[in-house]
């Protein structure tokens, strides 16, 4: 009983001891597993990413098509936000530098006239007083020997998709405390104005000078909104843009199926205290006489 309690033991401590390899074995190769896998991924995250945008931008250049006689042989970027789909407004931060925007109020300061307005048919200068207060001056691109105006212009055609000489002159505006523009629509609907050889599809406002207070663009009927008939085309209500120098504002006039969009009116909030500068641009339907 002895010797086979003692074999026993034996047996027993021989296991033990016989187990003690294996472990190590097994530490062994899952250390080395760990530690080859990380020298592995490091070498991976060591690999310069760079090289990888690099090669995307080559690709990217490589593969642009030629381009036609009017058209771009690189690709231009142009931020924007989206600010509304009814009416399709679209604003476009640091899209002229404060050099330029000095510039072309410079230019304009000189010929400024109280601002005039399109009149509906049987409609009286006088019935329209105070509708609009603003002072301006029309100013196209060829008239400015800087070539300021010319370089806003390619860069306000490539952000609408629309060349430029579908564009009006500039109508560069100032407005002072207090005044404004009654909420109003830039297409002109022929039921009130008379048939139309084209028509305005979109405006681009290039602010000029930030507006201490005051002085926002506003769209009232924004997503439907005020649209009851009780707007009485006065109050600044609805979707608002504040003016700050250098920004763009581009809305469309007209939908898809060329009608009048609605939600596109549109007016001057009055400035409260500062002075409102703006250069705006009308896009029509077709080419127009520089």
């Amino acid at each position: 009983m002895k010797s086979k309690s003692i074999r026993g033991n034996w047996s027993l401590k021989t296991k033990k001891f016989g187990s003690i390899p294996v472990i190590f074995l097994c530490i062994f190769f899952f250390l080395s597993g760990f530690f080859g896998s990380s020298l592995f991924s490091k070498s991976q995250d060591d690999r310069p990413r760079s090289r990888f945008l690099e090669s995307t931008n080559e690709a990217t250049q490589n593969n642009l098509l030629p381009a036609g006689e009017s058209g771009d042989n690189s690709i231009t970027s142009i931020p924007f936000q989206i600010l509304s789909w009814k009416p399709r407004a679209l604003y476009f931060p640091n899209f002229a530098n404060s050099e330029q925007c000095e510039s072309i109020i410079e230019m304009a300061r000189g010929g400024l006239e109280p601002s005039i307005l399109a009149l509906r048919e049987g409609e009286t200068e006088e019935q329209t007083k105070g509708v609009r207060t603003s002072s301006g001056m029309f100013i196209s691109a060829s008239e400015d020997k800087t070539g300021i105006l010319y370089a806003i212009e390619e860069k306000i055609s490539r952000a609408t998709r629309i060349p430029r000489v579908n564009g009006e002159a500039f109508n560069i505006l100032r407005y002072e405390v207090g005044q404004r523009y009654m909420s109003h629509y830039d297409a002109f609907n022929p039921a009130e104005y008379g048939p139309q050889k084209s028509q305005r599809i979109a405006s681009f406002l290039l602010y000029l000078s930030d507006v201490e207070e005051g002085g926002e663009t506003m769209f009232p009927f924004e997503n439907g909104l005020n649209m009851d008939g009780s707007y009485g085309y006065e109050d600044c209500i609805g979707l608002k843009v504040r003016p700050r120098q250098g920004d763009g504002l581009l809305f469309y006039s007209l939908l898809h199926n060329g009608t009048i969009d609605p939600t596109s009116l549109h007016g001057s909030c009055p400035v409260i205290k500062g002075e409102k500068w703006v250069a705006t641009k009308w896009i029509r339907d077709q080419e127009q006489d520089d």
